[in-house]
């Protein structure tokens, strides 16, 4: 499998697991982590691989980031509170945003395709025009309106 399509799997499987956790959040890392590992799509993956994996890394990111995501998610909804958006709409910005910030070997163009797609997958095609213009903004400012050039180190 190649690395594009690779990715897209380790996005879906961690678009999964930070929905689930919309519903029942985890109270600390440790709970993360076994959260992370109960999902079916880690069924007979080493504990140590699928930690070591994009997935994780991005579901252990937005976890820890969530309130700064929110804020620049909310900067960037005009005219939307994020208590009106739908979770999974909210977990795909999240993730996305949080790409657009720390992940900076994937053009913010290669992030967006990837959110839109995984909004057409998992959300409605209502939810797209939204995702796409939020994003699109997020991007043009940077993000958060700052060039951050922090990474995942050891993953990306």
């Amino acid at each position: 499998m190649g690395r594009g399509k690779k990715r897209r799997s380790e996005r879906a499987l961690a678009v999964q697991v930070l929905y689930g956790l919309s519903f029942a959040p985890a109270d600390g890392p440790d709970e993360l982590r076994r959260a992370f590992l109960r999902s079916p799509r880690n069924a007979g993956r080493a504990e140590e691989a699928a930690l070591a994996g994009y997935a994780f890394a991005l579901v252990e990111g937005v976890w820890g980031n969530s309130a700064r995501l929110d804020e620049i998610i909310a900067r960037h909804a005009v005219n939307w509170r994020l208590d009106r958006l739908g979770r999974i709409e909210l977990t795909l910005l999240r993730m996305a945003v949080f790409e657009l910030l720390f992940c900076r070997d994937v053009p913010p163009k290669a992030v967006i395709n990837e959110a839109l797609d995984l909004a057409r997958a998992f959300s409605g095609e209502e939810s797209i025009a939204f995702i796409n213009g939020i994003l699109d903004a997020a991007a043009r400012a940077g993000g958060d309106g700052a060039v951050i050039t922090q990474t995942i180190s050891g993953i990306i």
